[in-house]
C-alpha cells in the first residue's frame, strides 16, 4: 500500500473571522479544480500539521486543513491568559466548519478526521448530511461518558505506573471524581507554575497512552509549553462538558450517514481507545466498512495506519467532484 504523498505546500491560507472574537487558520493545497477534502485535527486542540496534507493525492484532491478554535494559528490561542472557552462547543465548531466551506464556495467535501477528529466528523455529517461526499476515521472517538471514564481512569489498569502519577496530579480531594474537571481547575489557574505543572502531567498521561510499541517516541509538540496548555486546556474542557454532545447521540443517530460511504480505521492495539467504538459505529452505519490495523495503537504514526489512511482516500479519489 502507497505512503504518505510527498511534501506540499499550500497555495492559499487566511484567516477567518467566525465571530466571537475567534479567527481560524485556514489553508488549502493540492489541485485548486481538484475534489475537495477537509482534514479535522484530533485533540481537541492538536491543530493542523503539515504531514496531514499528504494523506491524499494532491494531484486529485483540493485539500483544506484549518485550526479549530483556540487551536495552532488559530487566535486567541487557548494557552493566553484569561482565555474564555465558553464559545468553544462542538456547536460552534460545527458553524466554523459550515462558514468556511461557505467562504471557499465547496459545495461537499470529503471528510478525515482522526480521534477527537472523528468525534467532531460524525456531529458536522449528522447535522450536514448533503455536504459530505464521503468519510475517512481513523483511531475513531465518539467523546462518551463511558470513553472519557475509560480514558481516564480504566486503562489505568494497563498503565499503572503511569497512571498513579497522572491521578497525584491533583489534590487528593478530587481524586474519586471526575479527572477532566480536577485537571481543568489547575489548568485554568492563572499561577504559571500550578498551570503548567497540570499541564505537564496531563501531557504525560496521553503521551503513555499511546506508547504501545518499544521505543515509541512522543511528538516533538509536547515540548512546547504553549501547546501543552493549550491542548490540556480544550481536552479537559471538551471531556467535562462530554464534547458538548447529548450521551449517545452520535451512535443513535449514525442511520443519518446512510448515504455518505465511509471507511473506518483502527488499530487492535488501541488501549486508550478500544476496538468496541468503531465496531459499534460501523453496526450503526449504513454502507461503513471497518478496517481493523493488527499492529497499530491509537497514534497515526504506528505501523500500517500511515498505508491504510492513505489507501482509503485513493479509493475515494475515484469520485467526481461536484
Amino acid at each position: 500500500m502507497p505512503d504518505l504523498y510527498p511534501p506540499i505546500e499550500p497555495f492559499d491560507a487566511g484567516m477567518l473571522d467566525v465571530g466571537d472574537g475567534h479567527c481560524v487558520y485556514w489553508e488549502v493545497c493540492g489541485n485548486p479544480a481538484g475534489q475537495p477534502a477537509l482534514v479535522l485535527h484530533g485533540g481537541p486542540g492538536s491543530g493542523c500539521t503539515a504531514n496531514a496534507r499528504r494523506s491524499f493525492d494532491p494531484s486529485v484532491y483540493r485539500i483544506v486543513l484549518f485550526d479549530q478554535r483556540g487551536s495552532g494559528r488559530s487566535t486567541p490561542h487557548a494557552s493566553e491568559p484569561g482565555i474564555d472557552l465558553s464559545t468553544n462547543t462542538t456547536a460552534h465548531l460545527i458553524a466554523d466548519i459550515e462558514r468556511l466551506r461557505q467562504h471557499l464556495g465547496v459545495e461537499r467535501w470529503l471528510l478525515l478526521g482522526g480521534s477527537w477528529g472523528s468525534t467532531l466528523a460524525l456531529a458536522y455529517a449528522e447535522r450536514h448530511s448533503k455536504r459530505v461526499s464521503a468519510m475517512v476515521l481513523f483511531s475513531i472517538a465518539t467523546t462518551t461518558m463511558a470513553e472519557i471514564d475509560w480514558i481516564t481512569r480504566g486503562v489505568g489498569a494497563f498503565f499503572p505506573e503511569a497512571w498513579s502519577r497522572f491521578r497525584a496530579g491533583v489534590p487528593e480531594t478530587d481524586r474519586e471524581g471526575s479527572f477532566p474537571e480536577a485537571y481543568h481547575r489547575l489548568l485554568m489557574d492563572p499561577d504559571p507554575v500550578v498551570h503548567e505543572k497540570a499541564a505537564r502531567n496531563w501531557c504525560d498521561w496521553e503521551m503513555a497512552l499511546v506508547a504501545v510499541h518499544p521505543g515509541h517516541k512522543p511528538h516533538p509538540r509536547y515540548e512546547d509549553q504553549a501547546f501543552r496548555l493549550g491542548f490540556a486546556r480544550l481536552v479537559t474542557h471538551y471531556w467535562r462538558h462530554r464534547a458538548c454532545l447529548e450521551e449517545g447521540a452520535l451512535l443513535r443517530d449514525a442511520g443519518r450517514l446512510a448515504d455518505i460511504p465511509g471507511i473506518l480505521i483502527h488499530g487492535r492495539l488501541d488501549i486508550g481507545g478500544p476496538l468496541v467504538t468503531p465496531w459499534s459505529l460501523q453496526r450503526h452505519w449504513p454502507g461503513s466498512e471497518l478496517i481493523v490495523v493488527a499492529a497499530a495503537g491509537h497514534d497515526a504514526r504506528d505501523p500500517g495506519m500511515t498505508e491504510t489512511i492513505v489507501a482509503a482516500t485513493d479509493r475515494f479519489a475515484r469520485l467526481t467532484a461536484p
